[in-house]
């Protein structure tokens, strides 16, 4: 098993919102790098820590996990789409994306300035300057410490 942090934007698509609909294709990332983490690394089952950003404030809000492999992001072939990608076909999409499933949500919800606080994280690569994935990988020692910072 991996683990993970996955950024979304509460405004957008926020914990609580996983949390009704029970899983939700993670479109729209249009990283290469995140994209190959989704499309090459992630599996079925992979814990997700479920990250709230550009919000105030931003950070940790629970867990998710992984609910299917990656497969095409249809938003890249809907012309109405933020997301559209005239490059892509159907034949040879450019971008992909697992779907996930809601686990938990944190008792206590862990803010960015509390995990730069937190001992055993510093190294994580959400902490890193100039660290911007939406997707990233997260060492199993970060999750635990995390996920028991959360409360679960």
């Amino acid at each position: 098993m991996k683990y993970w942090l996955m950024k979304s934007e509460p405004d957008v698509f926020s914990l609580d919102q996983l949390k009704k609909d029970k899983t939700t294709w993670w479109e729209g990332v249009r990283n290469y790098q995140a994209r190959n983490f989704m499309m090459k690394d992630m599996q079925v089952g992979d814990l997700v820590l479920f990250y709230h950003s550009n919000a105030e404030p931003s950070g940790v809000a629970g867990l998710a996990r992984v609910s299917h492999a990656a497969a095409p992001d249809k938003a890249q072939f809907d012309k109405k789409s933020e997301y559209f990608d005239p490059k892509a076909t159907k034949e040879k999409p450019i971008w992909f994306c697992v779907e996930v499933e809601y686990v938990d949500t944190f008792k206590h919800f862990i803010s960015l300035a509390d995990l730069r606080e937190a001992k055993g994280v510093s190294d994580m690569l959400v902490l890193q300057k100039g660290s911007r994935l939406s997707v990233q990988p997260v060492d199993k020692k970060h999750f635990d410490i995390v996920k028991k910072l959360g409360g679960l």
